[in-house]
């Protein structure tokens, strides 16, 4: 072997590995969600266009669209690049669809509210979402981007405004069917949170919702590390706590304006400023959030989906 196939050689055994799954429904199972499809126009759009954004960038993506975004199958796409990836390799998750509530029945919200990922067959919750995150090796670097009506942090009582005829609906599940579909799965749901805390306990794992109530935007905790969470996390997330994440034609519009600063690989400043140039090109009635999960000083530095 030529010292010059030698070296290519390294430089690719050396590389980190970066995988990605994005996840887009344009509408949910009526079955489980009490007669609600939540029908919107963008989120497979979404999730095809996060998907190029990783092919470019080097990674090597699974897409889940609508009916394909099971409980099953996002836990195991999940699970897999936990097992898969190591230290200093990238993993790359958005999701862009519903966002909803459960009851929370283990006392760790202010609100008594634990917030949802509306998938096909039902919900994920967050602390479900961030205890599977607490599963990937130390020195992951780990990206989320949110195109819902999602926050693990604070309370979001707020009811968006209905949807006109023919305008953008937000991406939110309506409270009453919210309510709904608790009631009707209540021992589904509550049997989940329990389940979370039991595993996280054994694993050591610092509850993610005490951890995320400890991050502010863009203050100095945003680089603490935070208990025994190993990967670094950052989450950027399509809206405030009390406001509602658009869907659109073409795309979302917290997706579209991300679209817009990314600029096809032209964008060239850290995540902070990825996040303030999208805030900059959306209405004061969406505003995206920016918060992170362990050791992230460096990680926030980096150009975004640099692998």
């Amino acid at each position: 072997m030529s010292t010059a196939t030698k070296t290519r050689a390294t430089v690719a055994a050396t590389r980190p590995a970066a995988l990605s799954l994005h996840i887009g429904l344009n509408a949910v199972n009526p079955v489980h969600y009490q007669g609600w499809s939540g029908e919107l126009a963008a989120c497979e759009a979404d999730a095809e266009d996060m998907q190029a954004i990783a092919k470019a960038r080097g990674m090597k993506p699974t897409v889940l669209l609508t009916a394909q975004a099971t409980r099953a199958t996002v836990l195991t796409a999940l699970r897999k690049a936990a097992r898969t990836l190591k230290k200093g390799d990238f993993f790359f998750l958005s999701f862009s669809g519903h966002g909803g509530q459960v009851a929370d029945v283990t006392g760790e919200e202010i609100d008594r509210k634990d917030e949802t990922w509306c998938l096909w067959d039902s919900q994920l919750i967050d602390d479900e979402l961030y205890l599977e995150l607490s599963k990937f090796a130390t020195g992951v670097r780990i990206l989320v981007l949110s195109d819902s009506c999602h926050s693990g942090t604070v309370t979001r009582d707020a009811v968006p405004a209905p949807a006109q005829p023919g305008g953008p609906r937000p991406r939110m599940m309506p409270p009453a069917i919210a309510r709904r579909t608790y009631r009707t799965h209540q021992a589904f749901y509550d049997g989940l949170q329990h389940a979370v805390v039991a595993e996280a306990g054994k694993a050591g794992v610092v509850d993610p919702d005490a951890a995320l109530a400890q991050v502010a935007v863009d203050s100095s905790r945003l680089t603490a590390v935070v208990g025994s969470f190993g990967p670094a996390v950052i989450l950027i997330s399509g809206c405030q706590d009390n406001q509602t994440s658009m869907d659109g034609d073409f795309n979302g519009a917290f997706t579209g304006r991300l679209l817009q600063v990314w600029n096809n690989g032209g964008f060239t400043g850290n995540y902070t400023q990825f996040r303030h140039l999208i805030v900059a090109g959306l209405p004061p009635t969406q505003t995206p959030n920016l918060f992170v999960l362990g050791s992230a000083a460096s990680f926030l530095k980096q150009r975004p989906f640099t692998i």
